[in-house]
């Protein structure tokens, strides 16, 4: 099933036309999109929508998966409902893009904020950012909040400090790049983080060379949300 709007300049009462339709279209097919979400929505398992330098991905990557709907308000201000089985191995990321292109030695200052409404019962999820080497061969994952039966890949390394948090560190390999998880010692709902700390944090360990950082990447790393649950961005922004 696939149902996606896009709204430019248009009317206001065109707006509400068709964002109407879309909370109605999607109430037949199972799904929930919020009345308010007037600019894009999809329930494609790819879908995919760019805005101000961000892009926005539903992004239904795994196997066994329920139907899920992405809906935005703006690149930055956007949620998903999920209704994914209650059953093992991540389903999804939805999550929102910015990509940076430089590399370590030059990133300046770079960080990035965040706050979220989420569910705390009857899910296994974390919301978390997955940074990205421009060449994919390096993943970090830094996880902000984590509920239910989920945990990071690899090994643990060290408990520290750094980027405006404390984490509990990992890493491993999933078979196809590696994976640094820092994984935060308290559950937080808003924040902000210093990506370029983070960054610096792994080269100065020689877990990583000068490399360039291609995405930053924020969403929602799906295992299961039986009966349908919404995650909501409330507000998600890279800036430097």
């Amino acid at each position: 099933m696939h149902a996606s709007t896009y709204i430019d300049d248009m009317p206001l009462r065109r707006r509400r036309f068709l964002a109407a339709t879309a909370v109605v279209a999607a109430l037949l097919v199972g799904t929930a999109v919020p009345a308010d979400a007037a600019v894009w929505w999809s329930s494609d398992r790819w879908g995919t929508w760019s805005s101000g330098g961000y892009t926005l991905y539903n992004n239904i990557w795994g196997s066994g998966y329920g139907p899920q709907t992405i809906w935005a308000n703006s690149a930055t201000n956007w949620g998903v409902w999920a209704n994914h089985p209650n059953t093992g191995g991540i389903k999804a990321y939805p999550n929102s893009t910015r990509y940076i292109g430089r590399r370590v030695s030059a990133l300046g200052a770079v960080s990035s904020s965040f706050n979220v409404s989420v569910p705390t019962s009857g899910v296994a999820f974390t919301s978390a950012y997955d940074i990205w080497s421009s060449d994919h061969a390096h993943e970090i994952m830094l996880w902000m909040n984590k509920y239910g039966p989920v945990g990071p890949l690899g090994s643990l390394q060290t408990t520290t400090s750094v980027g405006g948090h404390t984490w509990q560190i990992y890493r491993g390999s999933n078979g196809a790049n590696q994976v640094y998880s820092f994984v935060r010692t308290s559950n937080t709902s808003s924040g902000t983080v210093d990506v370029r700390a983070i960054c610096q944090w792994i080269r100065d360990r020689g877990w990583f060379g000068d490399v360039t950082i291609g995405d930053v990447q924020f969403g929602y790393e799906i295992t299961s949300s039986a009966g349908g649950k919404d995650f909501v961005t409330n507000s998600f922004t890279v800036t430097g």
